[in-house]
């Protein structure tokens, strides 16, 4: 009998024992396919990619350490009550038993996903840099309109859709008081946003409104995901209410409720006595509690001073002091939700046109106006009038840009994007220059003018920003003779390379031209011929990757050349014009 002989049956190793298929994995637990699904959502189990798969290619797999894990899930005994129960009402409503379904609807069994939330988040730092596709599906929801079916049969209940949208208004309300926000972008999805909780950096999307059902979705999943991350969002917003010394859920106030229709109006709550003092007592028991009108910032949530100015950071001091002193007002044509929570969040004021707004359109105190429309029929002389770009583009570049490209009828600047690293990409957008040119000019620093490289800082007329002029010139004299030097420098270096003596280097001041070009070609061979030797030493898959590297960074340069190849054609013909 061989060494290594098992009788086949009695135990199994490698592939066959570490994984399992959908189906053997749905036959184990004794659930079906939903609930099966399901339960993997809830506890964060999904298909693996084992190196052999030894049922074949179009079968999904699953750790056998996973479906244990599984199967001892407290969970999985209420979906199983559940489904009994839901025979139970089924057959009495079949019988026509109003009076025994109506009981048994009463006393349906249900469960909550706080211990489920506490295992796979032990720290508050884990839900939070999970939290992205949380708060995407979140504000997805709460813009889709409450349907009795779709295509698949799935109901989208309206409760759903209201508690989404408490969700993210209090979220939103959360960063904008404590001016988290970091960045922004409107694409053709939606509206990007990026704050940094706790150190944590969170990206997520927001879509526009005006948003349809789609019937080739599978809601059901997506249920299924939004039942865990309403329950995930509201640990998290719970937290870091309490961080600030605010009660949570707030308060509604329906009266404003009602006036903002598409807003929740959040009120905000403070001790009387610590307000004075800048500060609340979160052990006092007998607090009272005073209720303002949140029309100060609009009807978004109008939470208590929240944090201390010692523990905001030098960045959060310059997002809240972007708007600062600054009124807008919104016409009824421009994004009301998205602005009044950028705004907001960097230090503005704003209201809008309609009941519960905190002022009318001819107070005098306003200094802008968010218009998004060709033509107006009246004009204030006190304020500026600007299209909606001006509120993002100021936002992504931290300063207060010129007025006289977003005005009123004007075609706006492009939109850059502020996620993309124009350095690394190899393309630097004619405006993103400009915007680095205003912002170098706020910091009283000194940078070449558009369409100058490196060798301009020799002329001092080229030199752009506040600095004066002697200045100027005393940096361009300096920067010069580093110039000299380091040709001069570099003269005597290849000049001893050739065979050159140094004594003879002052005597030959005649380059040759013809020895250089030699030089260079036999180095460039050099370079070459070792690349392919390395090349060739390679194995199979460090070689696809160094190919795939190569077929990258040449795409990428052929997109960069046809942006400059674009951008040169935009000038023929404006000049043309």
């Amino acid at each position: 009998m061989p060494k290594h002989y098992r009788p086949a049956g009695k135990k199994k190793e490698g592939n066959v024992a570490k994984y399992v298929t959908r189906s053997q994995a749905v036959k184990g637990l004794q659930v079906t396919l939903p609930v099966f699904r399901k339960l993997c959502i809830l506890k964060g189990v999904f298909p693996r990619e084992p190196r052999k798969k030894v049922k074949g290619n179009h079968h999904s797999y699953y750790h056998m350490k996973d479906i244990l894990f599984l199967k001892h899930e407290p969970l999985l005994e209420k979906l199983r009550d559940i489904r009994s129960y839901d025979k139970k009402i089924k057959k009495a409503v079949s019988k026509k038993n109003k009076d025994l379904a109506g009981r048994l609807l009463t006393r349906k069994p249900s469960y909550t996903l706080d211990r489920m939330i506490r295992e796979r988040y032990p720290k508050f730092v884990d839900a939070l840099r999970d939290l992205d596709d949380c708060l995407s599906l979140v504000h997805l929801f709460a813009a889709l309109p409450a349907v009795d079916s779709t295509a698949n049969g799935e109901k989208i209940p309206i409760n759903r859709v209201h508690n989404c949208r408490r969700l993210s208004y209090e979220w939103q309300a959360y960063i904008s008081r404590t001016h988290k926000l970091r960045k922004t972008f409107v694409s053709v999805k939606g509206i990007y946003y990026q704050a940094v909780v706790k150190g944590q950096t969170i990206t997520w999307l927001t879509p526009h409104a005006l948003q349809q059902v789609l019937s080739e979705v599978d809601y059901r999943i997506l249920l299924t995901f939004l039942e865990f991350y309403e329950a995930l969002l509201g640990f998290v917003n719970f937290k870091l209410y309490h961080s600030i010394n605010v009660k949570y859920p707030p308060i509604l106030d329906p009266q404003l409720e009602a006036l903002a229709a598409d807003l929740y109006a959040l009120t905000r709550y403070f001790d009387a006595r610590s307000a004075r003092l800048g500060s609340l007592t979160p052990g006092s028991d007998q607090m009272e509690l005073q209720q303002l009108h949140s029309n100060e910032l609009g009807s978004l949530v109008q939470i208590s001073e929240v944090a201390n100015e010692d523990e905001e950071d030098e960045e959060t001091r310059e997002c809240k002091n972007l708007f600062k002193n600054m009124i807008f007002f919104l016409s009824p044509e421009v994004p009301r939700e998205s602005l009044l929570f950028v705004i907001s969040a960097f230090g503005g004021r704003l209201s809008w046109d309609g009941d519960g707004a905190p002022f009318d359109e001819t107070d005098q105190s306003i200094s802008y106006q968010v218009v998004d429309r060709p033509t107006l029929g009246r004009k204030f002389l006190t304020r500026e009038y600007i299209q909606p770009q001006w509120v993002f583009d100021c936002v992504n570049a931290r300063i207060i840009l010129p007025t006289e490209k977003y005005m009123v009828g004007c075609i706006c600047p492009p939109h850059l994007s502020p996620f993309v690293d124009n350095e690394t990409e190899g393309h630097v957008p004619e405006y993103a220059e400009a915007i680095e040119r205003l912002k170098a000019a706020q910091r009283k620093e000194v940078l070449p003018l558009p369409g100058s490289g490196k060798e301009d800082f020799d002329d001092p007329h080229s030199l752009a920003g506040i600095a004066d002029r002697a200045e100027a010139i005393e940096v361009a004299k300096k920067r010069k003779e580093m110039a000299m030097l380091e040709k001069q420098h570099f003269d005597e270096l290849s000049k001893e390379v050739k065979g050159y003596q140094i004594a003879d280097i002052a005597l030959d001041n005649e380059p040759m031209q013809d020895d250089d070009e030699c030089l260079d070609q036999d180095l460039r061979q050099l370079e070459e011929d070792e690349s392919r030797r390395a090349e060739a030493l390679m194995g199979r898959k460090p070689r696809n990757i160094l190919k795939a590297m190569r077929i990258g960074i040449q795409k990428k340069q052929d997109a960069t050349q046809r942006l400059k190849k674009r951008q040169k054609q935009i000038k023929e013909s404006q000049m043309l014009n």
